[in-house]
């Protein structure tokens, strides 16, 4: 029997992949063996032994110490794309709040309640103060071009919009995706200079944090407009508000409220709604339970954030192990391996071994038990991290 544990409510439909009769899943539970986890902040969380892999069911990860848990030969999945079409969505809405001032149109005009039948004339005599300009002809730049950022470049193609897109790290299946009409930029300098629009699409790193900043602003046109949908510390706030109050920015949409943005009356702060969507909840909750099933029953990892992509075709050896082994990425891990399996005289049916950095992970497909000695054997080897056989 697996044991989950739930750290926020986690959709129902997800849940229901799991098999109840193999999986126990509960918010308090004793040794779990995975954790499923949105918004939850897990730095600090005194995790016990029995956790083999946490899932975040949605795409960012800054909320999980997963440097941390990688040391401790831990699996950390995420979702990319699931949510996707939902925060693309609210984008689009963030770009037409950034021509549009309907926010503070609607507040101005629930300002007439009481003027009864004046309301009509008063609205149309005061329209005027509220006008701004719309998207098509505009050019869109889109900061990161993963499943979000391609999406979005799409649908601003489709409302009339030229788009400009940097992604250093653009892959083939994204690069696909995208209208023949985006343009690539080889640097940010070319988005920032020639962009009316900017749409930030990036994970926060030490590289990425704070990109958004006096510097980068000095080279952006006059009068552009930002929307920050992906995460709050790529915007330095208070160069932004510096250039707000300037007229160098007119206007900033993000989903990341804060006390000295909600001062700035051109600046439209949400509550991190990218996501609330109950499609995408699903979709996330879905995709999660998926990689964790594939991970505890097969050793199988898929979208990991800390450890490489790994699969073995085929099922396990009749009677046989499958051996999921965390190691150091060192020379020498394989050899050490084969030489265990073949001092306790069991055969190797096949075997994958893929790096990431300073980690790598091994599926070892065996005829016969690992248990016992030879088991101790691999925990015993330096730079192994964790060792985990799954029995047919």
């Amino acid at each position: 029997m697996y044991k989950i544990q739930t750290l926020n409510k986690i959709s129902a439909i997800g849940l229901e992949n799991f098999p109840r009769d193999t999986y126990e899943i509960a918010t308090d539970i004793n040794n779990p063996d995975a954790i499923l986890v949105r918004s939850a902040e897990m730095h600090g969380m005194d995790l016990g032994e029995s956790v083999k892999a946490v899932a975040r069911a949605g795409a960012g990860v800054n909320n999980i110490p997963c440097d941390e848990l990688a040391a401790k030969g831990v699996v950390v999945f995420n979702t990319p794309g699931a949510n996707a079409n939902a925060v693309k969505e609210l984008v689009i809405l963030g770009l037409l709040l950034s021509s549009r001032p309907a926010v503070a149109a609607n507040k101005w005009v629930a300002g007439l309640a009481g003027k009864g039948d004046e309301i009509p004339a008063l609205a149309e005599k005061g329209k005027s103060q509220f006008v701004g300009p719309e998207l098509k002809g505009k050019t869109l730049g889109v900061i990161g071009l993963g499943a979000i950022g391609a999406m979005v470049a799409n649908t601003a193609i489709a409302l009339g919009m030229s788009v400009i897109g940097y992604d250093p790290f653009l892959s083939v299946k994204a690069a696909l995706s995208l209208d023949r009409n985006v343009k690539i930029s080889d640097t940010l300098e070319g988005v920032y200079t020639k962009s009316d629009y900017i749409t930030v699409h990036v994970p926060q790193t030490n590289d990425t944090k704070g990109m958004i900043n006096a510097s980068s602003i000095k080279t952006m046109k006059d009068g552009v407009r930002i929307i920050n949908f992906a995460r709050g510390g790529l915007v330095n706030n208070a160069d932004v508000l510096a250039a707000l109050d300037s007229g160098k920015v007119s206007a900033l949409i993000t989903d990341f409220a804060d006390e000295e943005l909600l001062k700035c009356d051109k600046v439209v702060c949400l509550p991190h709604l990218g996501a609330s969507t109950p499609e995408a909840e699903d979709n996330c909750a879905v995709m999660a339970v998926n990689e964790l099933r594939d991970f505890l029953e097969c050793g199988e990892i898929r979208n990991s954030v800390n450890f490489p992509k790994t699969f073995l075709n085929g099922e396990i050896p009749a009677n046989g192990t499958r051996l999921c082994i965390a190691h150091k990425n060192v020379p020498n891990m394989i050899a050490q391996f084969t030489a265990v399996l073949g001092n306790a005289k069991l055969n190797i049916a096949g075997m994958v071994d893929q790096n990431k950095n300073d980690l790598a992970y091994a599926l070892i497909d065996v005829d016969g038990k690992v248990e016992g000695e030879a088991l101790k054997a691999f925990e015993a080897i330096d730079g192994v991290i964790k060792v985990r056989p799954i029995y047919a």
